[in-house]
């Protein structure tokens, strides 16, 4: 059983330590989290032992032997098995029964996606197709460093400041009313302000963050 000294709210278990597992139970790892590794092959656990609070060998499609990691403890499961989709199937069904809270499955297309969800999944990522419309943006949209859903319609974008947009006030920019973008920080250089005044003067290369309706604030990216 997973033994930790941590907080009982800072405990994750990973299933699955590919290369996409391994780097969720490192970052995790990381801030501070405690994390059980979880994979069938010897090999791969041994590989991870040092990057978890504990790594077991475990084959996740059993039932008995989930139960016997009391996996339920944990408030948050990630299934990252890679391309043995009823492995991953299974587990997923199997971590809903024993009563896991949030169960987080990894998928490699829309139809396992959908899949997955209809089995009890409470969420499913999809990493090759993020990375895809990442690099996508990326390249449509050089200015965007990052972009976050917040709700269904609503998202926080990143964004560094481009070049016609330089040397201006927020108030003659007007973003509220022109894109539907509320400017909630500023970043110049090494200091940031939150909230900014509607006199804040952005200078080329500032850093702004910004939330507001997708369809609208996606358009700032676009700036040159």
């Amino acid at each position: 059983m997973f033994k930790s000294s941590r907080n009982k709210n800072k405990e994750f278990a990973v299933i699955g330590l590919g290369r996409f597992g391994r780097s969720v139970v490192r970052t995790l790892s990381e801030k501070g989290f405690s994390v059980l590794g979880v994979d069938r092959d010897v090999a791969t656990v041994q590989h991870i032992s040092e990057s978890c609070t504990q790594a077991v060998v475990v084959d996740s499609t059993n039932e008995d032997s989930l139960r016997a990691l009391d996996i339920a403890s944990f408030d948050t499961v990630i299934v990252a098995i890679g391309t043995d989709f009823e492995s991953n199937l299974i587990t997923a069904v199997a971590l809903k029964s024993l009563g896991v809270r949030r169960v987080i499955c990894k998928a490699l297309s829309q139809r396992q996606k959908d899949i997955l969800l209809r089995v009890g999944a409470d969420d499913v990522v999809l990493p090759e197709a993020d990375a895809g419309r990442r690099l996508g943006l990326e390249l449509a949209a050089p200015n965007l460093l990052d972009q976050i859903p917040f709700g269904d319609s609503h998202s926080v974008l990143e964004l560094r400041v481009p070049a016609s947009m330089a040397g201006k006030t927020l108030t003659e920019l007007d973003l509220r009313n022109v894109y539907g973008a509320n400017v909630v920080a500023v970043r110049h250089e090494t200091s940031v302000t939150v909230s900014p005044r509607a006199d804040q003067v952005l200078s080329e290369n500032d850093i702004i963050v910004v939330i507001g309706r997708t369809e609208r604030i996606t358009k700032l990216a676009e700036l040159r």
